[in-house]
């Protein structure tokens, strides 16, 4: 009797609470609005969502023709325990772009999931609504053309004066800090050889050299503000040190600064065929060698983003585009600056030693600090290409070699002019169709896990899903923005960041630490940047818990820093 007195009480409350379910039961619609599909829920009064990700969500069939962006969930309110919670109406949101262009209307299949809970405290079994969306192809939402929402640049707006005058003077200022940025250091030093050779002429023919050298940096700079200028129009998002995430761009600097490196250990000589006019030439070569010096202090300067100069750049970029030209145009004469003024007092000369036959140990020496270079430039487009397409790069770098050799060799005055010519167009044509068979560039098969885990210490890979459930379980949280080609990010992890004291004091703090990384372009990483307006990376922050903006630090870091940074979790 007592055991169908139970089972009697057990189907009674099963049956109370299948009504209750069935009577109190979220609507749920789905709809494309834009690029987007919207899952729309419709609480009834008495019941609640909890915003679990296992269960609340939002998705779609795999297809080989749209992309899904993360979810965007609604802020929401937190309950007693913690936990963010919904009421009444609420909405996910999945962002999408067009992989493939098609003419036709494509049938999609949405997941939308959630689990109920009475504000009693009693919770449903999880749910599913499946809906079928048809899905036309749209131009503007192809990932070739136009980027996501989320990577439209900031609007231009209006700052007081006061903010654009320090802006421009930390324009300025960073400007001529690039010039010890290790980046810079080789084309500098070759740049002082010059004006010690050009030391036994008269104070024009300085003043025109250091000139040359200045018009080169500032047309440079003009040339990437005009770069900016047309893609924040265009609706692209930009970055300090942003053409350094193509390996095209990439590729041609390191063939540059090989061939360079060669013509610093007389493998050629930058003289066209037939030119025996030795005085124009050599005058001729002076001045437009110092305006390529200038070029190239400017393209190997982008990697580095020194003290102040991200923030001037992060501000440059939310401005309209004469301001973005005169941000540029001030770090260009910041950078310049040390060479104008050898330029006008050339008295500073004196304090470099007299021209001898250390000139050439000299110039031997810089040969092989840019070769150093072009190894940093190689080792970036390792991960950008992957393991195989560096080892074509660096069968290609043999074969240009030899036809530098070939260049070098059989274009000396003494050959004959058409001998001449003739070996000349055979060894640009070697080069090219080399460059042609081998230097065909794919995306790297490695992955951004494989790249933080050559890291040291233990670094997570960042996500903003990842730092917000960090953070919803009140774990302090330390993100680092960097990027392979990034030296004052590679310089920051060396000296400090993965220094053992550094990496000791986070295991001691329990914080958690994420790498971004930027070394491809990361349209969500490039979304944080402007978020903390910067321009590039480096950028380090730190969620501290029960604080809403995290601390962050500035591009330059030093162990005291982080040391002092990191008190403020024992308060």
């Amino acid at each position: 009797m007592r055991k169908i007195s139970l089972l009697l009480i057990m189907l009674i409350s099963m049956s109370l609470f299948a009504g209750e379910q069935k009577k109190a039961e979220v609507k749920v619609t789905a709809q494309i609005v834009g690029n987007k599909i919207v899952a729309s829920y419709q609480i009834p009064e008495g019941m609640h969502i909890t915003l679990q990700k296992d269960y609340l969500y939002v998705d779609a069939d795999s297809v080989d023709w749209l992309k899904l962006e993360p979810t965007i969930y609604p802020k929401g309110v937190k309950d007693a325990d913690g936990d963010i919670v919904y009421h009444g109406q609420m909405k996910l949101t999945r962002q999408f772009t067009f992989l493939k262009k098609y003419t036709d209307s494509r049938p999609l299949k949405i997941f939308a999931g959630f689990q109920a809970c009475l504000d009693s405290g009693t919770c449903m079994f999880p749910d599913e609504k499946e809906f079928t969306l048809n899905i036309k192809y749209d131009k503007k939402y192809d990932i070739n053309n136009v980027p996501a929402e989320n990577e439209k640049p900031l609007p231009a707006k209006k700052a007081p004066i006061s903010a654009v005058l320090k802006y421009l003077l930390m324009a300025f200022l960073g400007g001529i800090i690039l010039n010890v940025m290790p980046c810079v250091l080789p084309v500098l030093s070759i740049k002082a050889m010059s004006l010690v050779k050009q030391s036994h002429q008269d104070k024009k023919e300085i003043l025109k050299g250091s000139l040359m050298y200045t018009a080169g940096i500032i047309v440079s700079f003009i040339v990437m503000a005009s770069v900016v200028i047309f893609l924040k129009i265009s609706g692209e998002m930009v970055g300090w040190g942003f053409q350094f995430q193509s390996p095209g761009f990439v590729m041609a600097l390191l063939i540059m600064i090989f061939v360079f490196a060669l013509s610093m250990f007389d493998v050629l000589i930058f003289n066209a065929p037939g030119m025996n006019k030795a005085t124009q030439a050599s005058q001729k070569q002076g001045h437009w060698g110092s305006f390529l010096s200038g070029i190239f202090a400017v393209l190997l300067a982008t990697p580095c983003t020194a003290p102040m100069l991200g923030a001037a750049l992060g501000f440059a970029f939310t401005q309209p585009p004469l301001m973005i030209l005169a941000i540029f145009i001030l770090i260009g004469l910041g950078l310049a600056l040390p060479f104008l003024l050898i330029g006008f007092w050339p008295a500073a000369i004196k304090i470099i030693p007299r021209p001898g036959e250390w000139m050439n140990v000299f110039k031997e020496v810089m040969g092989f600090l840019l070769f150093a270079t072009a190894l940093f430039l190689l080792r970036t487009l390792y991960f950008l290409v992957g393991g195989d397409g560096t080892f074509n790069i660096l069968w290609f770098l043999l074969i240009l070699s030899f036809s530098a050799w070939m260049f070098g060799r059989w274009t000396r005055p003494h050959i004959p002019h058409k001998k001449q010519w003739v070996m000349a167009i055979l060894a640009v044509l070697i080069s090219v169709f080399a460059g042609m068979f081998l230097l065909r560039f794919n995306d790297s098969s490695s992955n951004k896990t494989e790249m933080v885990s050559s890291t040291k210490g233990n670094w997570g890979v960042f996500s903003p899903e990842k730092v917000q459930e960090l953070r919803d379980a009140g774990k302090p949280v330390f993100i680092d923005f960097g990027a392979e080609w990034c030296m004052t990010c590679k310089t920051n992890e060396k000296v400090v960041l993965y220094t053992d004291e550094i990496q000791k004091a986070f295991r001691d703090h329990n914080v958690v630490l994420l790498r971004g990384d930027n070394t491809k372009r990361d349209p969500i990483i490039n979304e944080w940047l402007r978020k903390f307006k910067r321009a590039g990376v480096p950028l380090y922050i730190m969620y501290i818990p029960g604080k809403d903006e995290p601390e962050v630090l500035p591009e330059l870091i030093t162990k005291d820093m982080v040391l002092n940074m990191l008190k403020k979790l024992d308060k």
